[in-house]
């Protein structure tokens, strides 16, 4: 399939069409394009193996941390290669580059094709930042604050402005609101991508990036860069919370090598408002697998291979997604209280709840990458084809235009045999590093290692369970 477009419309090869109607349906544009739980394939595979194997993993783990002693996982988890270091100072000027970026994208969604597979502002921001660059965040460590398109204009503004660098940081944002503020702005995101009719439309998307960008730009003339961005701006929350899991951490102006997790072993607990936006991370993209299943659909007499469209699920939807939230969040914070219980008093649920919330980090990434992993393959190389045509004027600027997009990498026996299995092995690992890290943050709980393993049974039981739900919708027959 060639990616030049003419007028929106895609142009397609005749013999590859039947093909990628039956095989690809969802992953080529649909009232849903910009989610990757929509599977073009349904995998008849032995889950139960997989299932049982998930489990078993993550619960031979939590044995293997009750007979280790504490103090060797503590010099483990210390382990660090220091690499070279860097300053800040041409972030300004990346930071005014991503502006002028994110700019024209918004610029070519007002403008540009109304096909979201030709223009690239859905495809950037679906596929490349929301899939792509968490991905990138939780490997290299906390590279939003260079390319986030607010700092360099805000800076701009302050030195005209004639404000000093006191001015600039102080803090006017009532410490009450705590992260509410992103948390209402998180669940409005996560509203808007899965439960919104056209997400993907790109005038519809441009807008409300436009309007996001200019409502956070005020927020942080009016409350302070860095309050805002550490408690209002959702995305450099969320960014900077899934960097503390990077193997690649920078202090003190030098980066370093450790291992994965271990810079969440010494955070600090989170507020309640922290803890439910870690909790809707989690829940959002849990619920967008979910929403599409035969078994979610059945619930509401919708038959799935008449699949009506999002418009017409919209209360259906809206009702999941806080449904979804809820029940993660009752069932967390039971596992925390029973495990405080079995522990022995010492500490508070809240402070307990607050600093164990940092272990759904690992789970939080492995269900993101594992859910976007296909738009990110298919829908990456779309994206490499619309910029370099970002208004569809047969423009090449970067030499990608006619660039062939193999949709075919998501497709096949073969391709879906190491598609899933990648998928099933992300999850696991990734309850697997949840559960190491639970226990670290348990023995600054309680020092005494019987006791620190008590108070982590019900967590890993949920653990368990959640690594059997993961498993589960990566094999169940979905629609849509």
């Amino acid at each position: 399939m060639s990616g030049r477009t003419e007028g929106g419309a895609v142009e397609r090869r005749p013999w590859r069409l039947a093909f990628l109607a039956s095989a690809l349906a969802a992953v080529l544009p649909t009232s849903a394009f910009a989610h990757a739980s929509d599977r073009g394939h349904v995998l008849l595979l032995p889950t139960g193996y997989y299932i049982a194997g998930g489990a078993f993993a993550v619960a031979v783990s939590f044995l293997v941390l009750a007979l280790l002693p504490p103090a060797a996982l503590d010099r483990f988890w210390r382990r660090r290669l220091p690499l070279f270091a860097f300053g800040d100072g041409p972030r300004t000027i990346v930071s005014l580059l991503s502006f002028a970026g994110f700019a024209l994208l918004v610029a070519a969604g007002l403008f540009g094709s109304r096909d979201p597979l030709s223009n690239p502002l859905p495809l950037v921001i679906w596929t490349l930042l929301w899939a792509g660059f968490t991905l990138l965040q939780g490997v290299f460590g906390d590279l939003w604050p260079w390319l986030n398109p607010w700092y360099g204009p805000w800076r701009v503004v302050s030195w005209l402005a004639g404000k000093s660098e006191g001015e600039t940081q102080s803090s006017r944002l009532p410490r009450q609101l705590g992260l509410w503020p992103a948390f209402v702005l998180f669940f409005a995101f996560a509203w808007f991508e899965l439960i919104d009719p056209a997400p993907d439309d790109p005038s519809r998307l441009a807008l409300a990036a436009g309007v996001y960008w200019l409502f956070s730009f005020v927020a942080m003339l009016a409350f302070g860069y860095e309050d805002w961005s550490k408690r209002g701006e959702f995305l450099t929350i969320f960014f900077s919370m899934v960097a503390r899991f990077a193997p690649f951490q920078r202090e003190e102006g030098r980066l370093g090598l450790g291992w994965p997790g271990a810079k969440l072993l010494v955070v600090e607990p989170l507020p309640p408002s922290g803890m439910a936006f870690l909790l809707l991370a989690l829940s959002s993209v849990s619920f967008d697998g979910v929403s599409k299943t035969f078994f979610w659909l059945g619930l509401f007499d919708i038959n799935p291979l008449e699949f009506p469209g999002r418009t017409a699920l919209i209360g259906i939807g809206s009702f999941g997604l806080v449904l979804t939230f809820v029940l993660l969040t009752a069932v967390f914070a039971l596992a925390v209280f029973l495990g405080q219980g079995l522990a022995g008093k010492g500490h508070s649920f809240g402070g307990a709840a607050g600093l164990l919330i940092w272990s759904i980090v690992p789970i939080a990434l492995a269900y993101h990458i594992a859910h976007y992993l296909t738009a990110l393959l298919v829908d990456g190389q779309y994206a490499l084809v619309a910029v370099s045509d970002p208004f569809a004027r047969g423009w090449n600027l970067f030499g990608t235009a006619d660039r062939m997009v193999e949709a075919g990498v998501v497709a096949g026996a073969q391709s879906a045999w190491w598609l899933w299995n990648l998928q099933a092995g992300v999850i696991i690992a990734g309850h697997v590093l949840a559960v190491l890290i639970a226990h670290g943050l348990a023995w600054r709980l309680h020092p005494q290692p019987s006791r620190a393993a008590l108070s982590q049974l019900p967590l890993t039981l949920l653990m368990i369970a959640y690594t059997v739900f993961g498993l589960w919708l990566l094999a169940t027959p979905t629609a849509g």
